[in-house]
């Protein structure tokens, strides 16, 4: 299950662009808290506990506590140039309601998939999420899958994955894949040409660089130094 976080907030007084720019000078957030059929409420947060609470690395599929109020995060947006978060949507939700998360997945046992480790195959992955219809209470924080056993050409469906309990797929009309072991990729010979070229060129501009290597002078005198002669 996945942890509960907390973040404090203070009330905005004013919205809009000129009070948000404000805002962020100060370190400060934006928020919103929106659901449960309420009216919005407009908060802002610190952003450095804010920054805390991302780097868990589980803050979107968490339940978090704001002010005392139970949320789900439902969107972080980001500055294009610095990353740094701008402005936050919490759904508003009950103990027991049911939500739509988005859970990462973490495969294990990769050394006891003969594919990967005798075949030298490559686990292909097209999904890093799977998307779930559970309780608020209930909420995981990872989806584990093993690839014991698996071959080159095997593929994981959702079908093959234990969810837990109470826990059902968002997508429910098709057996979507996850992951695929595709075979080790062969060189072709214009890889292998293109390689040579690069390695090539970054030989020539090494030596380019290179500058002149200078003896010590070991001898314990000055007889091969040189000396700048003076003009005339």
């Amino acid at each position: 299950m996945s942890d509960q976080l907390t973040l404090a907030a203070e009330t905005r007084d004013r919205v809009g662009k000129g009070a948000s720019r404000a805002l962020r000078r100060d370190g400060r957030v934006p928020a919103v808290i929106y659901g449960l059929n309420q009216e919005p409420t407009s908060v802002h947060l610190e952003e450095k506990a804010l920054m805390k609470a991302l780097m868990t690395g589980h803050f979107m599929n968490s339940v978090v506590m704001v002010n005392g109020v139970r949320t789900l995060p439902k969107d972080v947006s980001f500055h294009p140039v610095s990353d740094r978060p701008i402005h936050v949507d919490f759904l508003r939700i009950g103990e027991h309601s049911t939500v739509t998360v988005a859970v990462p997945i973490v495969f294990t046992d990769e050394d006891d998939a003969p594919g990967i480790k005798k075949g030298k195959g490559v686990l292909n992955i097209t999904r890093h999420e799977i998307e779930l219809v559970v309780d608020a209470s209930d909420i995981p924080s990872e989806i584990s899958i093993s690839l014991t056993g698996m071959e080159i050409g095997d593929s994981i469906h959702i079908s093959d994955v234990t969810l837990p309990k109470g826990a059902t797929p968002a997508i429910d009309d098709r057996d979507f894949a996850i992951a695929t072991i595709v075979p080790p990729t062969v060189p072709t010979v214009e890889d292998e040409e293109l390689e040579a070229e690069v390695a090539e060129a970054q030989a020539a501009e090494a030596a380019s660089d290179e500058e002149p290597v200078v003896e010590p002078n070991d001898d314990n005198n000055d007889d091969d130094k040189i000396t700048p002669q003076k003009k005339d």
